[in-house]
């Protein structure tokens, strides 16, 4: 079941025209969407809602996720992002 939400009504065609792919969360699996939830939290610390997106450089983006990905996170026992993602793409990479 998709969500019916006007904002998602075109998404295969922003989809086709950014060569970009949507991800929505799978039904019955709330635990999907505080995870995405407490992301844009973290990033409205550095770029505020009152703030238009077209106002942050890429040097602002790059500058965020770096400090995102190198945060320490609880849920990840206290494990930054990029040491948890860079673990398991070396596990998966062995294998092949």
């Amino acid at each position: 079941m998709r969500d019916r939400a006007k904002e998602f009504a075109e998404h295969s065609a922003t989809d086709k025209a950014l060569s970009s792919v949507a991800y929505f969360a799978d039904p019955y699996s709330s635990w999907q969407r505080g995870s995405n939830e407490n992301l844009n939290c973290l990033v409205r610390q550095f770029i505020p809602k009152s703030r238009p997106l077209s106002t942050v450089s890429d040097k602002e983006l790059a500058m965020i996720q770096d400090r995102l990905n190198n945060r320490p996170r609880k849920r990840l026992v206290y494990k930054t992002p990029l040491e948890v993602f860079s673990h398991e793409f070396h596990r998966v990479a062995l294998r092949a």
